[in-house]
């Protein structure tokens, strides 16, 4: 059982505090509100369940779920703070999602179980007996005309067998023939004598599932005998049990021809009796073929066949059964459900899980690990950005933590409690990525989805999405990107309409957007919408008195990843790390710690100098020399000539230092493979 703590004794939190009360997956070990007369905190007393003033109070390492129902930004980074590694925070917006859809769970128990109460009152209304016994003979219903025709209470026959209450009993003999008996006499053990039809019980799979039998005092079925039959008792009954159905229901004979619809049926298709009795079995459908008539060619049922059905197109699902009595084909049966409730619902429920995925950055600025002078500047540039609306743009090298940045400037931004949508704009296909921002209408292209698609900037309406890798987008979606900054509205594939949107966008390159623009790759009115808030983040080598914090926090990243208990790393292998230039900064770091965790013995708990890998005290002292002394003036050239010649030396010698692999050369220089291509073609190697 999950145990559970409430911080918030308000609306949100007393009804999540009913709600879970209800569950026996969820036991809530303690309330918390700052007022003790709150209506949560009383509910909870009401309950015997403790209550705090000081949420911290009831912080406890075994707590599996605590949900923060205050809507107090404060709040929650404070309990996500000091609460155990192994707890789960749910912050109220998230609680209300869950709570709507506890709330509509129970709605639909209350339906489901209101229409079983409505089927037991049309069994017990009815004036024969009846009982109903299991495939093993037990006796699992006894309607009140039951009670009254053999003189018994009902509790004394449920869950027995059939014969302790008729020794004499046919049931189980019409399990075993599955043939119907039609008014037959039996005798009581209690003397009474009763006149009885007995029907096999059979499932959608013609397999024997039990029996029951309708029965009359005898008296009283000789006194009715002349006036029905039990065949049109039968009749009767179910007829009321079709008639109150919530689902539509149809029935043809054997020719295709129809002979009962139920109210039901005439409220989802919009057709009446008159339009559907004695016409064929085809006059209600508007898509698809006649399941009446493959049911009667096949006499095989079919279920879960998708059409669209009467003058209003309505989308159902259809199941059809075959009608045999004594072995001859009498017609078919068919059940229509609606399905536009059970899409809207299933509608929401993926839009709740998209929500809950997508609603929150994982990172605030807690997470970014740094006290140098390189790191301070950048921090406090990016918590005065999230004060404001203003587009961010994040440049650094990759592995630098730009994503970090982000995901914080996003939760410290009032617009936190809305949708973070991250995309990588060198992962999506150029063919793709127009059609993923701005969505498409349907239509718009072969295989676009019936209704269109929503994309990424409307899934971000209201809230903020992050574009990494800005400086890889193509030109033609660079273009629709500057008129979504300047005209805060889309236009999606395929469609005329503008969308206005109210959407924060930080972006964030690893590329010099400065020469990409000097090249013609990037525009430069987009360069210039992009960069009103620029933050330089410093690679790792420029910052190397935060390796220990960091190293320390990575650490114990890794524990929780690899299930270690490593406590810490030596002043040694600090040392030894600093001398390294670390080109892949931060992620480098992160890969270098874990692969020395994962090939540290069980019982050593402290990284020392030997777990170090050796070769990063190999500096690459050529590249660094070349990217530091460049090759110097050469009188009679231009300035573009000049840079353009040291460029294409830097990228020869770091092309032969990796023999020529093209992925790490651009890795190790800091650009795209993209990049590098065009840069190889530009400088003709």
């Amino acid at each position: 059982m999950q145990k559970v703590m409430i911080v918030g004794g308000g609306v949100g939190g007393t009804t999540v505090l009913k709600l879970l009360s209800e569950s026996e997956v969820f036991s809530i070990v303690c309330m918390a509100d700052t007022n003790e007369s709150a209506e949560g905190m009383l509910a909870a007393k009401e309950r015997r369940i403790p209550t705090v003033t000081n949420w911290s109070e009831g912080l406890d390492g075994d707590l599996d779920i605590i949900f923060d129902t205050t809507g107090d930004p404060t709040v929650y980074s404070k309990i996500k703070r000091d609460m155990s590694d192994q707890t789960i925070l749910i912050p109220g917006s998230v609680a209300l999602i869950m709570t709507k859809l506890f709330e509509e769970k129970n709605r639909l128990i209350n339906k489901l179980e209101n229409t079983s109460a409505k089927m037991d009152l049309i069994l017990n209304t009815t004036s024969e007996g009846m009982v109903v016994i299991d495939h093993d003979g037990f006796i699992i219903m006894f309607n009140d005309s039951a009670e009254r025709a053999s003189d018994t209470k009902r509790e004394d026959v449920i869950g027995k067998h059939i014969k302790d209450f008729v020794p004499s009993t046919g049931l189980l003999r019409v399990m075993e023939t599955n043939q119907k008996e039609v008014n037959q006499e039996i005798t009581l053990t209690n003397g009474m004598e009763l006149i009885t039809t007995r029907i096999p019980l059979v499932n959608a799979d013609e397999e024997i599932i039990g029996a029951f039998s309708v029965f009359r005092n005898k008296t009283e079925a000789v006194q009715l005998a002349e006036q029905i039959t039990d065949l049109k008792e039968i009749q009767t009954m179910l007829q009321a049990i079709i008639q109150s159905s919530d689902e539509a229901i149809s029935v043809v004979d054997d020719q295709g021809r129809g002979l009962l619809i139920n109210p039901a049926y005439t409220r989802i298709t919009g057709l009446t009796k008159d339009q559907v009795i004695g016409k064929p079995a085809s006059i209600d459908i508007y898509e698809g073929d006649s399941m009446h008539m493959k049911v009667l060619q096949t006499k095989k049922p079919v279920r879960g066949v998708n059409m669209r059905v009467g003058p209003k197109h309505k989308e159902v699902i259809v199941n059809v059964a075959p009608i045999i009595v004594d072995g001859y084909l009498k017609g078919s049966v068919g059940v229509i459900h609606d399905v536009s409730e059970i899409q809207t619902l299933t509608h929401e429920l993926n839009r709740a899980r998209q929500i809950i995925r997508t609603l929150q950055a994982k990172y605030s600025f807690d997470d970014i690990i740094g006290a140098s002078e390189e790191m301070k500047l950048p921090i406090e540039q990016a918590k005065l950005s999230a004060r404001t609306p203003a587009t961010v743009l994040l440049r650094g090298e990759s592995g630098t933590g730009k994503e970090l940045f982000a995901h914080a400037i996003h939760n410290a931004s009032d617009r936190k409690f809305n949708k973070f949508v991250r995309v990588n704009c060198a992962a999506i296909s150029e063919s793709l990525l127009e059609s993923e921002l701005f969505g498409y209408d349907e239509g718009a292209f072969t295989g676009a989805s019936r209704g269109g698609k929503v994309g990424f900037f409307e899934e971000a309406n209201q809230g903020s999405i992050f574009l990494d890798e800005i400086g890889e987008l193509p030109a033609n979606i660079q273009a629709k990107l500057l008129r979504v900054l300047q005209e805060r509205e889309i236009i999606r594939v395929g469609g005329t309409k503008p969308i206005s949107i109210n959407v924060r966008v930080i972006a964030a390159t690893n590329i010099n957007l400065e020469h990409a623009i000097a090249n013609g790759s990037f525009r430069e009115d987009l360069y210039f919408r992009l960069n009103r808030m620029p933050i330089f983040i410093a690679p790792l080598r420029k910052r190397k008195e935060d390796l220990r914090e960091l190293a320390e926090h990575l650490i114990h990243k890794i524990n929780q990843e690899y299930g270690r208990s490593i406590e810490g790393i030596t002043e040694a292998a600090i040392h030894k790390m600093q001398i390294y230039n670390w080109p892949g900064n931060v992620r480098e770091l992160e890969n270098i710690l874990g692969r020395a965790i994962i090939f540290m013995k069980l019982n050593e708990t402290i990284i020392d100098i030997q777990h170090i890998p050796d070769f990063i005290e190999e500096i690459p002292l050529k590249q660094e020399k070349l990217l530091m002394e460049p090759s110097g003036y050469v009188s009679g050239k231009p300035l573009s000539e000049i840079i353009d010649q040291y460029e294409a030396e830097i990228i020869q010698q770091a092309f032969d230092t990796h023999k020529g692999n093209k992925t790490l050369t651009a890795k190790a220089l800091g650009i795209s493979v993209r990049n590098l291509y065009y840069k190889m073609e530009k400088l003709k190697l």
